[in-house]
């Protein structure tokens, strides 16, 4: 929805972790600047999304493996872990995610002594996940249990050959007379796809002995592991050092029980002091409180200029085309239905305006889901897959510009970082290169203008908006001697390579001064179009021969916003 060049979305992944309150943390932090992909058990421990008070779980999806949404979840079948990394890949440009958390575990009640040998698979199949979907580089947090067999410190040596950083820690959070320890793992190096593999064929061997007498008890000779010096004297340190913290812990537990009169009186300053430390607000979370849209867009706007939502673009004719002067001022989009706005209060409650102060605030009728307090400027496009008889008809929405997200304000930012499918006025070939004529079903055969977006689905282009991106008295230049574009100060007659901030368009200037043009009857936009071109409209070709008029020589220069 928002890109900037500086920084980019922060992908993670929530493993074997319902309820989600590590993504509800994450999420909390980073607000909008974050998507998550959760897989977990269907079942009474599932994903509690509607329980995620702190933070927007639109921002978060679950998926449950092969099948999707309707899948087990179940981290230990080969099926689910392959199907798990291919959408997370899918979703994020094949580089995988930034970090990945696990917090896998069941009841092992009666038998708690050896709960590190019942859950071994679980632990194993974590880590193969994490291999599977964490990029290079990227960090991974796994819970786990006692590490006393070979099994259990195999597993931990492979992640210490994976990644560049190993610890085990024991946070304050958790309760200090249990097994319970958290392997942390940092940078995630090159080439551990032997690992994953491996990992992939001991747990095929684990599912195949399941109920049986037989079982792996290695993943790593011991030999390799007692030769790393290194590595074996760290875990010794470790599970002894966590075992002296367990003995202490208990011992005073004992103690308590045995006298009841005993108090412990730095527990509650301890967790003062964390949460300050940790700049987490001590109180209880609560529910957001619902809202009518009318109500939430004025909070968020603070009822300021509301007639500029109410403005139309200018028509762009014979007479307005001179204020495109400025040809590298301006990007423009194309348009496939009405401009309205759309507000988000959470999940699918999701209202429509049309801007005008006497229209009401319409519930969208469409299955998408927003996070709470977003305001987008939108189109509702009804978009075509295939043609002919097996054509398809998906409506989807087209962001004309992006008002609050998550709550946040960004319309001061430029036009470049609020909106995504945007083309420089001095590049628009590129989008004529992507208009075709096509058979839409139901017009009679006769083929339409039609334009094809980058995911290969299309829709009837209504026009192009055309928006402008630079603040007055500002106005962008290209400088022949640098070979790159510049910014120009009319007023005071100075000049910039960087981008000045106060030449950067704010959302109500760049909705305000938008110019439309309209391709209807009588615009010859397609060669292949067969209608009977209007001298009084404009033509691509008069379009085309303005911008080249007016577009300074910039061949191969240095790309600005």
């Amino acid at each position: 929805m928002l890109k900037d060049r500086d920084s980019e979305l922060l992908y993670f992944a929530d493993v074997c972790a319902g309820i989600g309150g590590f993504s509800e943390y994450v999420l909390w932090r980073k607000k909008w600047h974050a998507k998550g992909f959760g897989l977990t058990l269907k079942g009474p421990n599932d994903f509690k999304l509607e329980g995620f008070y702190a933070a927007s779980s639109e921002l978060f999806e679950p998926y449950y493996g092969e099948g999707g949404v309707d899948g087990d979840g179940d981290v230990t079948r080969p099926e689910n872990i392959t199907a798990f990394r291919n959408f997370v890949m899918d979703n994020t440009d094949h580089k995988g995610v930034h970090f990945m958390m696990a917090d896998g575990g069941f009841s092992v009640e009666g038998q708690e002594n050896i709960q590190e040998i019942l859950s071994k698979q679980l632990l194993l199949c974590q880590f193969l996940v994490g291999l599977s979907v964490i990029r290079t580089g990227g960090h991974f947090v796994c819970k786990t249990f006692d590490l006393f067999t070979p099994f259990s410190v195999g597993l931990i040596y492979l992640l210490y050959c994976c990644f560049e950083r190993v610890s085990l820690f024991k946070p304050v959070t958790s309760r200090p007379a249990n097994s319970e320890r958290y392997v942390v793992c940092r940078n995630l190096k090159v080439g551990t796809e032997d690992v994953r593999n491996y990992l992939f064929t001991v747990n095929l061997r684990l599912n195949q002995l399941r109920n049986s007498e037989q079982d792996v008890s290695l993943v790593v000779p011991l030999e390799v592991l007692r030769g790393d010096r290194q590595f074996y004297e760290y875990m010794v340190r470790s599970n002894e050092g966590h075992c002296e913290s367990q003995i202490k812990a208990l011992a005073k537990i004992h103690g308590f029980v045995q006298d009841s009169t005993l108090s412990e009186p730095h527990q509650a300053e301890l967790r003062k002091e964390c949460l300050k430390m940790w700049g987490i607000p001590d109180q209880v979370r609560v529910a957001p409180t619902n809202t009518d849209a009318k109500t939430k867009f004025l909070q968020l706007i603070q009822s300021r200029d509301i007639e500029t939502y109410s403005y139309k673009p200018t028509p762009l004719t014979t007479k307005t085309l001179e204020k495109l002067s400025h040809v590298l001022d301006y990007r423009c989009m194309v348009s496939g239905s009405e401009q309205k706005f759309l507000l988000g209060l959470g999940r699918s409650q999701i209202y429509t305006w049309g801007g005008r102060p006497a229209e009401r605030w319409v519930k969208l009728e469409l299955k998408t889901e927003l996070p709470r307090d977003t305001l987008l400027s939108v189109e509702i496009v009804h978009e075509l897959k295939g043609e002919g008889k097996a054509q398809r008809k998906i409506p989807a929405i087209h962001i004309l510009d992006v008002l609050f997200l998550n709550g946040m304000d960004v319309r001061p930012q430029h036009f470049n970082q609020r909106v995504k499918e945007v083309y420089r006025l001095e590049e628009i070939q590129k989008i004529f290169l992507r208009l075709e004529m096509k058979v839409i079903k139901s017009s009679g055969g006769i083929p339409r203008l039609s334009y094809t977006g980058r995911d290969d689905r299309h829709f009837v282009p209504s026009g192009l908006y055309i928006v402008k991106t630079v603040n007055d008295p500002w106005v962008m230049a290209f400088s022949k001697s640098h070979n790159r574009k510049y910014f120009y100060n009319l007023k005071t007659q100075t000049s910039k390579f960087e981008v000045p901030v106060e030449s950067i368009a704010p959302f109500h200037v760049c909705f305000s001064a938008r110019l439309f043009w309209e391709w209807g009857e009588g615009v010859q936009i397609h060669e292949s179009q067969k209608q009977d071109p209007n001298a009084d409209k404009l033509s691509k070709d008069a379009v085309l021969h303005f911008i080249r008029m007016h577009q300074p020589s910039s061949s191969g220069c240095r790309e600005e916003r």
